[in-house]
């Protein structure tokens, strides 16, 4: 059975970080990662001739293997494994290592060989065979690798998160650029200077669709050694990446000049106060400040998008993520501000959410730099996208709506209220330069004004009412439904409040509104459910999910009241936390649906498994009550049956349990109310009856408890046989099933279903928000100032009434 990709992701990141101890996230990923690395190139590459990377004899994982336990662990990885690699590659070097013999780091002794041992044992497991794990086209090892940076990204800290730049970013500053439409080859050249872990730089080799060449520089010696790991990781294993400061002494050159690129990204270090450090900006030998002037010398944002602006070729393009200070900060960094927009070089600026990147906390923005046609360039495509996000852990995350509106929109330059616009030079050029957001885009939601003469005479206000428009739009009659004037310009509520629900809910209007929109996703899913039933093995998830996904945003264009970018959200959602998982196992073995036993393992305090516990089985493509809806219902339905029959006695047990608890009750001086204790006293109870009548009362009552406990008792027996029963049903349905009908089960009653309820309830939350909105407004406007003065009077009347009655008088 194919590895799921949610699987290899959790797994690996909760086994490393269980064993991380003490250590900074940031020094314990150089290890996770590398043997990651080793792992991979041995299972990819050992033995293979004319491989892109040598593996030594004795220098593969198998022989990292062979050192668990052993005192010396530690240097003999040193010695033996790492040494070896980098002396027979290249490409590669001893300081793209960590020392895995450091007692600082990774404890001593006994410490250092258990933490060793144990972190090998972790890429030991059988189900990770790299060799075989990969769909053309679809990374799952590289995939894993960034998830594992990002977890270390978010535990390092404020101040060592910065060798990851977040994915989502990265796809924005991919798709903009518009590599993907251009006609790339293996001559394109893409460039990050300051490239961390190069996660940023494979987006863009990604978004192109056919090879390209990579080149990176990355001043950390580690990072930059992670980074070459991740392009083999990714199948880019001719990416150059060299280390080194960009500024003071980049890499990348020729005939003694900076060497130009199709196309520049870049997430530098923000406002960077040691960028000159070994530079004279006045006479760089690069020239990169002469036309534009130098920058701040303890402000660096400037001098990397310099850098930038001269690494393009004439017809270049490039996307920098730099702080909101770039836009509007004055001096210096006012006179280069000013120079490139006269050039013509913006093209483009997108503000970002605040807290997105690890960091800092402070907003950003993408800076979108185009050399072809910058002469003719009329004005700066802005984008205020800081609203749209998702809270994740301690950071902020955009979501896959939100990536998609962005590129959307500035791809096709679309003009959005209070979200984008074309700001043409003379604007700028009348705002002096500064580049601020908020000085071209109004992104500031509306203020629900209050309506004075509405709260002293009544009456809802008609301005807050046509409001609503798009909802009248659809539904013209429901407002009238709805509303009556009751003097020029105010109306009042035609319906009782608590019926304003039912009122939206059951008006013809809004019925044929939500009919024609389940219509509408019939059409799409009927349409999507024949496509989806034709996927075969090798199918590529990813090339899968893109057509679905946008098949489905074009679907929702222009259909009122929804926004198709929730939609399209709704089935992202959905990939991430079922279909990828699915669609990686078709693509592996075809349409099966394996079952497995689930075996739990329980381990003593080494670690070691003393017994394995079978706590079932499962099927990850077709769970199980799938099978019994389809197959079992009649046997469901019993069941159901019968826990509710349960439910209800076992609740006529605890009241009258309860009943009889007080201090009288006949329950009140027993320790514990259980079947022996009823019993015994039950049959004393019998026992005095003759000579004491009034106990009858008590022994009806402990029969009554005696009856309801056997009774609860056998139910739960007959429950656990038709749960066994069902469950040997279900399970020996499996073998059983066509290929038919598992497309049947998967694509119709799983992922379209699951679809199709989270839409609907799209639908249903339309109606709640005019609901909500409509009670709102009734509710504001409902008393007048004039009955509210006569309430108070009235109210404080009665006061004083009562405190003359009781001697008192404030008057």
């Amino acid at each position: 059975m194919a590895l799921k990709k949610s699987e290899l992701y959790s797994s690996l990141w909760a086994s490393c970080d269980a064993l991380r101890g003490g250590m900074d996230a940031s020094q314990y990923k150089d290890y996770v990662l590398v043997l990651l690395f080793i792992k991979y190139i041995s299972d990819k590459y050992a033995g293979v001739p004319f491989a892109p990377i040598t593996i030594p004899k004795g220098a593969g994982f198998k022989d990292m293997v062979s050192l668990k336990g052993k005192s010396d662990i530690g240097d003999q990885i040193n010695k033996k494994i790492i040494a070896p690699l980098a002396n027979a590659n290249a490409q590669l070097s001893l300081s793209d290592f960590p020392d895995f013999n450091d007692p600082v780091k990774l404890g001593d002794g006994k410490e250092k060989v258990e933490r060793l041992t144990n972190l090998v044992a972790i890429f030991e497991d059988k189900r990770l065979d790299f060799s075989r794990n990969r769909a053309e086209g679809d990374d799952i090892l590289g995939d894993a690798y960034e998830y594992l940076m990002r977890h270390f990204a978010t535990e390092s800290g404020k101040s060592k998160g910065q060798f990851y730049t977040p994915s989502e970013v990265s796809q924005i500053m991919a798709k903009i650029l518009g590599i993907r439409e251009a006609k790339t080859s293996a001559d394109t050249t893409v460039y990050d200077p300051t490239c961390g872990s190069g996660s940023l730089l494979l987006k863009v080799a990604d978004e192109a669709g056919t090879p390209v060449s990579i080149y990176g520089q990355e001043k950390d010696a580690a990072t930059s050694g992670l980074a070459r790991m991740n392009m083999y990781l990714h199948n880019n294993p001719t990416a150059l990446i060299h280390q080194g400061n960009t500024l003071a002494d980049p890499k990348f050159k020729e005939d003694g000049i900076l060497k130009s690129f199709d196309y520049v990204v870049a997430n530098p270090p923000f406002s960077d106060k040691r960028w000159s450090t070994g530079i004279d900006p006045l006479n760089d030998p690069f020239e990169r400040f002469k036309a534009f002037g130098a920058p701040p010398a303890k402000q660096g944002d400037y001098a990397y998008l310099l850098h930038i602006v001269r690494s393009l070729k004439s017809n270049g393009k490039g996307a920098c993520i730099l702080p909101h200070g770039v836009l509007f900060r004055g001096n210096a960094e006012a006179d280069i501000r000013r120079a490139l927009v006269r050039k013509g070089y913006i093209k483009g600026i997108i503000g970002l959410p605040p807290n997105l990147f690890y960091g800092t906390g402070i907003p950003a923005c993408i800076i979108v730099i185009d050399k072809e046609g910058a002469g003719a360039r009329k004005g700066i495509f802005m984008i205020d996208a800081s609203k749209g996000f998702m809270k994740d852990g301690p950071k902020n995350r955009l979501r896959a709506q939100d990536i998609h509106r962005i590129v959307d929109v500035f791809t096709k330059r679309q003009d959005v209220d209070k979200y984008a616009r074309m700001v043409p030079f003379e604007e700028i050029e009348r705002n002096e330069f500064n580049l601020n957001l908020p000085r071209y885009i109004d992104s500031q939601e509306a203020e629900d004004i209050q309506d004075i003469a509405g709260h002293l005479q009544g009456g809802i206000p008609e301005a807050d009412v046509e409001a609503l428009k798009p909802y009248w739009d659809v539904c013209p009659s429901l407002r009238r439904s709805l509303f009556e004037v009751v003097r020029e310009g105010y109306l009042s509520l035609k319906v009782e409040k608590s019926a304003i629900k039912s009122a939206i809910y059951e008006h013809p209007e809004s019925a044929a509104f939500i009919a024609d929109m389940n219509t509408h996703f019939n059409t799409w899913k009927m349409k999507t459910a024949a496509s989806l039933r034709k996927l075969k093995v090798g199918c590529l998830p990813r090339e899968v999910i893109a057509a679905l996904a946008e098949d489905l945003l074009a679907h929702y264009t222009d259909k009122p009241l929804v926004d198709r970018y929730d939609i399209y959200q709704h089935l992202m959602d959905y990939w991430a936390l079922t279909m990828q998982d699915d669609l990686y196992l078709i693509a592996a073995d075809g349409w099966k649906a394996e079952t497995y036993r689930l075996i739990e393992d329980k381990k003593d305090k080494e670690g070691k498994v003393i017994r394995s516990v079978d706590k079932g089985w499962a099927c990850d493509l077709i769970p199980k009550s799938l099978i019994v809806a389809r197959y079992y219902a009649k046997e469901q339905a019993e069941i159901e049956s019968l826990t509710a029959e349960l439910e209800s006695l076992s609740a006529s047990l605890e009241e009258l349990e309860e009943e009889e608890g007080s201090e009288e009750g006949v329950f009140a001086e027993f320790e514990k109310i259980n079947k022996p204790a009823v019993t015994l006293r039950l049959k004393e109870a019998r026992a005095t009856y003759k000579t004491n009548a009034d106990v009858a009362p008590e022994i009806e009552t402990l029969d009554k408890w005696l009856e309801l406990t056997n009774r609860e008792a056998e139910l739960k027996r007959g429950l656990k046989d038709a749960e066994a029963e069902l469950d040997a049903l279900a399970y020996a349905q499996y073998p059983k099933l066509t290929e038919a009908e598992v497309k049947t089960l998967v694509v119709e009653d799983k992922w379209l279903a699951a679809l199709e309820a989270a839409i609907h309830g799209e639908m249903d939350h339309i109606s709640q928000s005019l609901t909500q909105r409509v009670k709102e407004l009734s509710e504001r406007y409902e008393t007048p100032m004039p009955q509210l003065t006569a309430r108070v009077d009235e109210l404080e009347a009665k006061v004083n009434k009562h405190l003359e009655k009781m001697g008192f008088s404030w008057k």
